[in-house]
């Protein structure tokens, strides 16, 4: 088998930094999918992106499709929506020629098996789209077992029935969240285009902080929360909690000692959007960032008052433009 048949795991990068990519698109090998392998990557490339993860519906990446597109700064991860019965999700990360089952439902009994077979080569497994508006794809397995869950998927707001309920699925995490960091078992959120079509990939994309440009790299950066969502590569989020000289940032843990916390969050490329500050006790904050579109927003707390914080980015019109895992506070 030629070595370009699959792409390699590792691109040059820029090393320890932020990198965009998508992980949910589908190409004319999928159901409804429109544009070729090379058209994807052209116009990954051309939305900003630094990675994408190959999901077709129910098959493995085929041989030869991806490898020849491989670039230096460019890195494609193997993986596959999983479309089940009574729910999809992605498996990121899968080795070459690998294919998970998909043809089974809720009351089949064989979820954690599949599960278990994208974690044993250190994969991810994605709660896609859970409240899509038809029978197949509404999401009616336990969140246990996955380790991310999609909360936008495409456009905000879209005539896409599999793009329909972003609202709800993050109001869904966002009441999760709480019990689950007490836990010890929270799991990040991140944003995909699901594309099929032309003008969509990178709509929204996930920006991942990771050591390096690779599959385990970008993957770890995801499965840690280390991440945030954005609507294009236009818009910038730097978001961070100080107390006493230490930092932490998104998906990160801060010792507070129970002292102070300064939050910051700055905006650039949303004119006029207003920056909203969430924590255990709900929404807590908000600011309206200047027209145009570039400012700082702080606010203050402690850990007893809030066990994280989190901020949503929205336009004026109340779609989002951006939103990030939280940052633990204890």
């Amino acid at each position: 088998m030629s070595s370009l048949s699959f792409p390699p795991v590792r691109a040059v990068g820029r090393g320890a930094t932020w990198y965009r990519g998508d992980s949910h698109i589908h190409s004319v090998r999928s159901d409804g999918g429109e544009l070729t392998p090379e058209e994807l990557v052209l116009r990954a490339r051309a939305a900003g992106l630094d990675f994408i993860a190959t999901t077709e519906h129910k098959a493995a990446a085929e041989p030869g499709a991806w490898g020849h597109l491989a670039a230096d700064d460019f890195l494609i991860v193997l993986g596959q929506e999983v479309t089940t019965k009574t729910g999809h999700w992605l498996a990121l990360g899968l080795r070459p020629g690998q294919s998970v089952d998909w043809n089974y439902g809720v009351g089949d009994g064989l979820i954690d098996q599949c599960l278990d077979q994208v974690h044993r080569v250190r994969g991810l497994c994605v709660v896609a789209h859970p409240h899509v508006p038809y029978a197949s794809g509404d999401f009616m397995y336990p969140f246990q077992g996955f380790n991310v869950v999609e909360v936008w998927n495409g456009s905000w707001t879209s005539d896409q029935p599999w793009q329909a309920d972003n609202e709800v699925a993050l109001a869904e995490w966002g009441r999760r969240l709480a019990a689950d960091i007490q836990s010890g078992s929270w799991r990040p959120v991140m944003g995909n285009s699901d594309t099929h079509l032309e003008g969509q990939i990178g709509i929204p994309h996930t920006v991942v902080f990771a050591e390096e440009l690779s599959t385990e790299a970008i993957l770890a950066g995801i499965r840690s929360g280390r991440s945030w969502i954005a609507e294009s590569a236009a818009v910038e989020v730097s978001f961070t909690a100080h107390v006493e000289g230490r930092i932490a940032g998104v998906g990160e843990r801060l010792a507070t000692h129970g002292g102070p916390v300064e939050v910051r969050a700055a905006v650039d490329g949303v004119p006029a959007a207003t920056v909203s500050f969430h924590t255990d006790r709900e929404k807590v904050h908000r600011a309206v960032v200047p027209g145009d579109g570039a400012g700082l927003v702080q606010w203050y707390t402690t850990a007893e008052e809030s066990a994280f914080v989190r901020i949503e980015v929205r336009h004026p019109d109340g779609t989002v433009a951006a939103l990030t895992n939280p940052i633990i506070l204890f």
